[in-house]
């Protein structure tokens, strides 16, 4: 109960704090409860959004390279999962290493106990043999406790365009701050969302059926649940937008009436046409996440591309 109590507050002192800001903005990482959940499954299953059908196809298509990629550097290792959700992507790479016979544990990182107790019930009954250690937090803090739990090298898988959901210069960071958690000679894996014709991108996060539409004003709708708050979900409008110059697609909600909302007690005015910034979802060529790995003290030893070359897992290795 305490822990939850904890989340809660952060989350209610995210939002008023992101709402009371200028502009106002919410964060991508509270869309997923229960419904949101359930909604991203339905974005993910939509046919604009390409993302998981592309990097899937690096996963069983090149299964193989993928385990013979990730055990060139040695053996043993901890193959580590930041954000691992349900493993969909990284269970043909389990079973390959398994076939192979690599001496390696799977340490699955979500910030969801929900999730790694699934993870830990289930996959070792689905890939027997399988040495499985769930880590429950932070990604980093949990980078940190696998490092304690062994001093084996490091292989970190952070797929599905992740890095995308980060303005370019905090993704740098990020992958500073993971190099900080690694030694050299330990790999990262890095799904990577390519530039491409603009309205194939766009189409992909303002789908024709209006899930992501639902998506982005659930999250109203659980602020509204979680803190008794009265957002008028019918008086905002989702909207996407796509530079290709700069690679950045962004998601809002307008506010389609001069409005006052109450979270929590507090007062949130919302002009007319006011928006709030929900979501980045960041494209790179090649040669910028070449870039930005050396930068961070990585040198990439290669590029696994689907069959459509839209979508990349980089492998970069710590120097």
């Amino acid at each position: 109960m305490p822990e939850t109590t904890t989340v809660n507050s952060q989350f209610l002192n995210d939002v008023i704090t992101g709402l009371k800001a200028e502009p106002k903005h919410l964060q991508s990482k509270y869309f997923y409860d229960e419904k949101g959940d359930v909604l991203f499954q339905q974005i993910m299953n939509s046919p604009e959004y390409y993302l998981t059908g592309c990097e899937m196809d690096i996963f069983t298509s090149q299964a193989d390279a993928l385990a013979e990629t990730v055990r060139s550097g040695g053996e043993p290792f901890d193959l580590i999962e930041l954000g691992a959700g349900d493993a969909t992507k990284s269970i043909h790479l389990l079973k390959e290493l398994l076939y192979k016979g690599a001496d390696f544990t799977y340490m699955p990182i979500d910030i969801s106990a929900h999730v790694i107790q699934l993870l830990n019930d289930e996959l070792p009954a689905k890939l027997p043999g399988l040495k499985l250690e769930g880590l429950n937090g932070e990604y980093f803090e949990m980078l940190k406790k696998a490092a304690s739990i062994s001093n084996r090298r490091k292989v970190v898988l952070f797929l599905g365009s992740n890095i995308g959901n980060m303005p370019v210069n905090d993704a740098q960071e990020f992958l500073n701050e993971m190099r900080r958690h690694l030694s050299p000679g330990d790999m990262a894996l890095v799904g990577v969302d390519l530039k491409k014709n603009p309205r194939i991108i766009r189409a992909a996060y303002d789908d024709k059926q209006g899930v992501t539409k639902q998506f982005n004003l659930n999250l109203l709708e659980r602020i509204n649940r979680e803190f008794n708050a009265d957002f008028d979900i019918d008086k905002f409008e989702h909207y996407c937008s796509y530079d290709p110059e700069t690679g950045s697609c962004k998601s809002y909600l307008i506010s389609t009436s001069e409005q006052t909302m109450t979270i929590n007690d507090e007062q949130i005015f919302f002009k007319k046409d006011e928006y709030i910034w929900m979501e980045i979802s960041q494209k790179y060529t090649v040669n910028q996440i070449d870039q930005m790995a050396a930068n961070a003290r990585f040198n990439t030893s290669d590029h696994l591309f689907d069959s459509k070359h839209w979508f990349m897992d980089a492998v970069l290795v710590a120097e």
